[in-house]
């Protein structure tokens, strides 16, 4: 992968972020932040940082195995975790979107869960917000060989998918969570789940 600056982010949980890092899951599941404007979520990067976040983040939204996520995401904000400020955010993923699909029905949502750490409760309320449908993300994840650690700012901070980081970070040394064969086992399962 060539060396390149990525100066955008993806705002996710940081217990699903450490969920894609762990290659618990491959995918995101995505409604769209209440900033998305009139026309919703929209894939408008194809690579970008994660950006993990406790908004709106509770045990409750989370599947019976994802305790051990929460903890892994709490212990990366601790002193020793390679992170300079207990106020900076550390990036230390990369995700490369390999498909992106929009799921009409309930049923396909939910034919989906051994493959993510949300509850079934929060997949459908999230499904039927609004209007109908869910977007689904099959993601390859990276990690960066140290955490990016960037301060939240006003511009960054809320209920947004993307945000443009105040200073690009290298894509260099980049380590691929799942290996190329890993990786397109889990694709065709995920596709076969909502076929």
């Amino acid at each position: 992968m060539p060396d390149e600056l990525c100066q955008i982010a993806f705002k996710e949980w940081a217990a699903v972020c450490e969920a894609l890092a762990a290659a618990r899951q491959t995918i995101i599941l995505r409604k769209g932040g209440i900033h998305e404007g009139r026309e919703g979520f929209r894939v408008q990067h194809r690579r970008f940082g994660l950006y993990p976040t406790n908004f709106h983040q509770s045990a409750a939204a989370l599947s019976a195995d994802a305790a051990e996520f929460v903890q892994r995401a709490r212990a990366g904000t601790k002193p020793g975790s390679g992170v300079s400020s207990a106020e900076a955010v550390p990036v230390r993923l990369l995700a490369e979107v390999a498909e992106v699909h929009e799921l009409a029905t309930e049923a396909a949502a939910l034919r989906l869960a051994s493959h993510h750490i949300w509850s079934e409760s929060t997949v459908l309320q999230r499904f039927h917000y609004k209007q109908p449908g869910l977007f689904l993300l099959v993601v390859r994840i990276f990690k960066l060989p140290g955490p990016v650690a960037l301060e939240e700012t006003t511009e960054i901070a809320g209920c947004k998918s993307w945000v443009t980081l105040p200073t690009p970070f290298s894509t260099a040394e980049l380590t691929p969570v799942l290996d190329n064969e890993q990786f397109a086992a889990q694709s065709d399962a995920v596709r076969l789940a909502v076929s």
